[in-house]
């Protein structure tokens, strides 16, 4: 395939494998464990580097390098490491490049497992950890000591939708010789790509878009081929937090829907922004396709689009948002997003449950947030679920309001 093919076309070719013997269209799966050396000689030549070939499935299996070809191609990056998961794919990147006695740079507010490894594990082996708003270069500046190696971020960030400048982060990174790592799960490469930003590193829970069908947990970590095979040879191989093969080949077939399911979701999140925004019961609607949101500026410019997932508040307590999502009948309850089902969770006492009360509020997550990963549902079918859920609410505010006003008389 051409190295400047169209991103739709990557997403059904790139790192295509050539099955000779038999001739399949569709990618072969190669679930096994171990693979056979046809003489003593060349298993050493293997494990020496000396000769190009698979050893054992921790190592590398064809079936997987076709995945990270073909989402290195569409980041734009030299090449990929598959992971068991997103978190796999966070840690591999974040310990590659870490040692104790370093210093990280973390924007306060991302995904509460990421937080919980840095906040709560890093430290514990002599990584200094640094939480700041990335929304201006002078927080980031003031934050770099001597001793800090990586910088680690997410935009749009995990759950409320603040959108940071990649331009200028990048520009920070290199300024300061620090290594720059981005967690593009919310956006894929469709939407944004971050190495066109100065951006050195490009991490994706696989669970999510990429798949998109609610059936794999995977991770993958994109970037030049000399750290991707640092990762490799070191935090992967050793800690073991590879993809099995199934999984590999279970997103490869996924991804070749990614262009069209990325299409529609954003379509169908759009308008379901809109509609959250007209409704008198949602306090804020938290999504960068509006224009009353700060991070509309960057579509067009740094994102093609703003994504398919939503978070809003509603008027009223904790309980009321509660009783909320429990009122949903197409919406499933559940974490995760990119799914063809359409999700909704609270994250501060789901997703963002790592984080203290004190620390949520302080990266922006409030008690009364609501995440949604619109799906591939009818957007009608969508809207009126979520029109369904917020009348009850109404009434029984209304109720509420009511029985105050007898019971004071």
């Amino acid at each position: 395939m051409k190295k400047n093919s169209h991103i739709d076309t990557q997403a059904i070719h790139a790192g295509r494998i050539n099955d000779d013997q038999f001739g399949s269209l569709a990618t072969p799966l190669y679930q096994t464990s171990t693979f056979i050396f046809k003489d003593a000689e060349q298993g050493a030549q293997r494990f020496a580097g000396e000769q190009e070939g698979y050893i054992y499935t921790r190592l590398g299996n064809p079936t997987t390098r076709q995945f990270e070809h073909r989402v290195a191609a569409m980041e734009g990056m030299e090449d990929a490491a598959a992971t068991a998961t997103g978190m796999g794919a966070v840690s591999a990147a974040l310990l590659a490049n870490l040692s104790a006695g370093d210093h990280l740079v973390s924007s306060k507010a991302v995904y509460g497992c990421s937080y919980a490894l840095m906040a709560h594990q890093l430290t514990r082996f002599g990584i200094e950890v640094t939480f700041v708003d990335m929304d201006k270069a002078e927080n980031i500046t003031a934050a770099i000591k001597e001793n800090t190696k990586v910088i680690f971020l997410e935009t749009p960030i995990n759950p409320n939708l603040v959108v940071l400048d990649l331009e200028m982060i990048g520009k920070v990174a290199k300024q300061h010789n620090l290594i720059s790592i981005v967690d593009n799960t919310f956006l894929t490469p469709m939407l944004q790509r971050p190495v066109e930003f100065g951006i050195d590193i490009v991490v994706h829970s696989a669970t999510k878009y990429l798949n998109g069908h609610g059936d794999v947990v995977a991770g993958i970590v994109c970037a030049s081929a000399e750290m991707i095979q640092h990762i490799k040879m070191t935090v992967l191989k050793d800690i073991g937090a590879t993809i099995s093969p199934h999984d590999a080949w279970l997103i490869l077939r996924g991804m070749k829907t990614l262009p069209i399911r990325m299409e529609r979701h954003c379509k169908s999140a759009m308008q379901v922004a809109e509609f959250l925004e007209s409704e008198p019961l949602v306090k804020e609607v938290f999504y960068p396709g509006l224009k009353s949101h700060s991070g509309n500026k960057f579509i067009g410019k740094q994102m093609k689009a703003a994504g398919g997932v939503i978070a809003f508040e509603i008027n009223g307590d904790i309980n009321d948002g509660a009783q909320f999502i429990n009122h949903m009948q197409l919406f499933s309850i559940a974490v995760s997003l990119g799914d063809a089902e359409s999700l909704i969770q609270h994250p501060a006492s789901m997703t963002h449950s790592p984080y203290t009360q004190e620390e949520r509020l302080d990266a922006g997550i409030s008690d009364g947030l609501i995440r949604i990963s619109v799906g591939l549902e009818s957007v009608d079918d969508i809207i009126n679920d979520l029109k369904q859920a917020i009348n009850k609410i109404a009434r029984q505010q209304g109720a509420a309001s009511l029985k105050k006003v007898v019971n004071f008389s």
